[in-house]
């Protein structure tokens, strides 16, 4: 018999994380007998993907941002129907990208193999019909938060609890040293900012986040910064800060995860950058600005309080969050200020994301492994 193979598809640099982690728990649940084939980014990639095309060509979000996309996102979904019908796969795991996973698994419904689906959409959060939508085309759903099950219990969808990989992430190595040379271009503070993984973010966010660092240097002249980024936009950003008159370092790759556990605070655009942020201890404030019509029906739909993950799995406001009209380079300024300069606000905020990584743990081990258990188990 041959290795079961399981065809990916990542959409965006925090699935193509987790894809790598699967990749990795598939291979020690299953003593290496397992092959792969799909989509991925870099990280996928050196696990041993070979990916149809660039990640890149379907990593877009917000509803006024996919209108130029479309023909090329549309495009790229039946290149990858195809490749799934043609490879009949054991298993189809498609990994967050909502809007992509959902019409693939709607594409190939019904399969004659399981589709898996990899991070539930927030439902929670806004537009619940999703769920039964999903539902209806996906076998089995892998949850990264524990309070998101009766949701999906509601409409029958099979779900697991796997837990949420960052949470079992250790502190990565060189964080001293790294600093060490960071700093050494000034006395300091250690800025972290990090201004998206998407280029549309990237564009929308780099000149306000130059704003509230030059508010934040007045006060703070000895000021340093660190931009922590992803391969997929890294390009972007040293373009974007070329000008900066500022003591700053580009990291990606590898060292980007001990940049972010070596600065002192962070300015971060909303994503899952702010549970990495909570796992390495340190604190932060949440910006996010959308394009206006998106925001315009975001707003219309949503159902949550919070945007940062850190407080939505908290059910308070560990991290401040500077959202649409409120995220001005003023409000951000005040924000970042405090946590570099009151020590009672930092350590408020590092006990609570502390108590969140604790929450996020599951109990039967690594977030990868018991989400590579629940699929081979299916096979």
């Amino acid at each position: 018999m041959p290795p079961p193979l399981v065809f990916l598809v990542a959409g965006e640099p925090s699935g193509d994380s987790l894809g790598a982690g699967l990749m990795r728990g598939l291979l020690a649940e299953s003593a290496g007998a397992v092959e792969f084939t799909g989509v991925g980014g870099p990280e996928m990639e050196a696990e041993g993907l070979a990916s149809l095309f660039p990640m890149s060509d379907i990593a877009v979000m917000g509803i006024a941002e996919v209108v130029p996309a479309l023909a090329r996102v549309l495009g790229r979904l039946r290149q990858t129907v195809r490749a799934v019908r043609d490879a009949r796969p054991s298993v189809l795991v498609t990994i967050d990208s909502q809007a992509f996973s959902r019409r693939l698994a709607r594409r190939l419904h019904p399969a004659p193999f399981p589709v898996v689906h990899y991070v539930a959409p927030t439902v929670w959060a806004w537009r619940p019909g999703r769920a039964r939508k999903l539902a209806a085309v996906t076998d089995r759903l892998l949850l990264l938060f524990p309070f998101e099950k009766p949701w999906w219990d509601r409409v029958g969808q099979d779900s697991v609890h796997v837990g949420h990989p960052v949470a079992d992430m250790p502190l990565p190595d060189g964080i001293g040293a790294l600093r060490s040379s960071l700093v050494a271009k000034g006395k300091g503070p250690l800025l972290a900012v990090l201004p998206g993984s998407r280029r549309s973010e990237v564009a929308r966010h780099l000149p306000l986040f130059r704003d509230a660092v030059g508010k934040i240097v007045r006060d703070l002249p000895h000021l340093v910064l660190v931009i922590p980024t992803v391969a997929s936009v890294a390009a972007d950003v040293r373009e974007g800060t070329r000008s900066w008159p500022w003591p700053l370092a580009v990291v990606e790759g590898g060292g980007r995860r001990a940049a972010m556990a070596a600065a002192d605070a962070a300015l971060a655009v909303s994503g899952t950058v702010a549970l990495e942020l909570a796992s390495v201890g340190t604190p932060h404030v949440i910006a996010y600005r959308a394009h206006p019509l998106t925001a315009a029906i975001v707003r219309r739909l949503i159902t949550v309080e919070h945007a940062s993950l850190v407080n939505l799995s908290a059910g308070e406001e560990v991290t401040p969050e500077f959202l649409q009209e409120r995220c001005r380079a003023d409000l951000l300024h005040d924000g970042i200020r405090r946590l570099l300069v009151e020590p009672p606000a930092r350590s408020r905020q590092q006990r609570l994301m502390a108590d969140v990584m604790q929450a996020l743990r599951h109990p039967r081990g690594p977030s990868s492994r018991v989400a590579a258990r629940s699929i081979l188990e299916m096979l």
